[in-house]
């Protein structure tokens, strides 16, 4: 069942939406009763014949993260806005909270965000080869050159939460490359599984979903071609399984 589409940006070449965690992005996954949010997105668009709207999919979320989405309206949005997303030109900030060893003081030798800037001149880089998900939907890192093997690179600081569950630590992330699960998998790598994401190996519950935010989206209009700054608000459910962010996080 849908709750209703969360708008953060329309016109009449794009729209851009917050996904709840626990909603298939698209496909023919969907559970009895409930609905894909391009089935809400079509809806929308056209409530007499959602099927007859043209949706543009231009970038996707896994079922259990939340987050801005942009989709586009007619063909001529989804080529440009596909084009940046391929070209590696749309800049996409993720938060997310992790678990972290019993005792360690950090998870990493991150350093602390300072301001807000797009991509921080102390951080961590985390680059991983990756295979594409087997049969039971789980993502492996392997070694470079292995057969399938394709590059992933995500730009990493840790910031400190006003509040976070004992043993949690909050990551922004910046991923360069779109690869399935990228950030789950080299999260998990490196002893830090994202709270919740017990496929990676989370020994903690977070309802619903996974504790992974697309937090912001930036791209060109597509017709336009001005900047698009597109913020998610953060879900309830994090507030309420006791994670607090400063008010000035951007």
């Amino acid at each position: 069942m849908s709750a209703g589409l969360d708008v953060v940006f329309e016109d009449e070449h794009c729209l851009a939406v917050v996904k709840p965690a626990g909603q298939f992005t698209q496909g023919t996954w969907a559970p009895p009763g409930e609905t894909t949010l391009e089935q809400d997105v079509r809806r929308r668009l056209n409530p007499a014949a959602p099927e007859s709207a043209y949706v543009g999919i231009v970038h996707r979320l896994d079922r259990p993260v939340s987050g801005v989405l942009i989709w586009a309206k007619n063909p001529k949005a989804a080529r440009r806005l596909a084009s940046q997303f391929e070209k590696r030109q749309a800049i996409k900030e993720y938060w997310a909270i992790v678990e972290v060893a019993s005792g360690s003081d950090a998870p990493a030798p991150f350093p602390s965000a300072s301001g807000s800037p797009i991509f921080p001149s102390t951080e961590a880089v985390w680059e991983d080869w990756l295979i594409p998900a087997d049969q039971a939907g789980v993502v492996r890192s392997v070694r470079e050159g292995d057969r399938g093997a394709r590059r992933a690179v995500t730009r990493v600081v840790r910031d400190e939460a006003e509040r976070s569950p004992e043993n949690c630590a909050w990551l922004r992330l910046w991923p360069e490359t779109g690869r399935t699960h990228q950030l789950r998998v080299q999260a998990a790598k490196r002893g830090m599984p994202i709270l919740g994401d017990a496929i990676y190996g989370s020994r903690r519950p977070f309802t619903p979903g996974v504790a992974l935010h697309a937090r912001s989206l930036q791209v060109r209009h597509p017709t336009l071609s001005t900047p698009l700054v597109l913020v998610a608000p953060l879900p309830g459910s994090w507030g309420e399984q006791g994670i607090v962010i400063p008010r000035g996080a951007s």
